[in-house]
């Protein structure tokens, strides 16, 4: 079965990794998102920076979602500076995936390890990838 935007999704993630091993543990995510902006153009992907999407309640726009990136409008990416990933940070990406329509994100988190997560929006409930689901220390 393939899995939905495998290759864009491999390449983000290398970019993220050459980013972790490049400038180590300890920065302000602001440090990183600009040093993802300089691989994802050396990658020549095109990306938005902070996209707003609405989020809608009963056909009303009650809020603006601002996303850290959205790369090639296919991928959703989320980045964190973080001790680890949580259960809030998989559920704000899932509600941004809703929000936006896409349907493939990836929190990106440049804490003490550097650990993703993969998420796919099925349009129903939400859904971790769990064939996808990574957390390895930088190579």
């Amino acid at each position: 079965m393939p899995v939905l935007h495998e290759a864009l999704t491999h390449a983000i993630i290398g970019a993220f990794y050459r980013v972790y091993n490049t400038l180590g543990y300890g920065f302000l995510e602001s440090v990183y998102a600009s040093a993802m902006h300089v691989e994802l153009r050396r990658l020549e992907l095109s990306f938005a920076c902070e996209r707003a999407f609405p989020v809608l309640y009963r056909s009303h726009t009650i809020a603006v979602a601002k996303l850290d990136l959205v790369v090639a409008d296919a991928v959703v990416v989320e980045l964190k500076a973080v001790q680890q990933i949580a259960g809030a940070h998989e559920a704000q990406l899932l509600n941004y995936l809703r929000a936006s329509g896409m349907q493939v994100g990836l929190i990106l988190n440049f804490g003490p390890k550097c650990t993703m997560r993969r998420m796919v929006w099925t349009g129903q409930r939400g859904s971790i990838d769990e064939g996808e689901r990574l957390s390895a220390a930088a190579d």
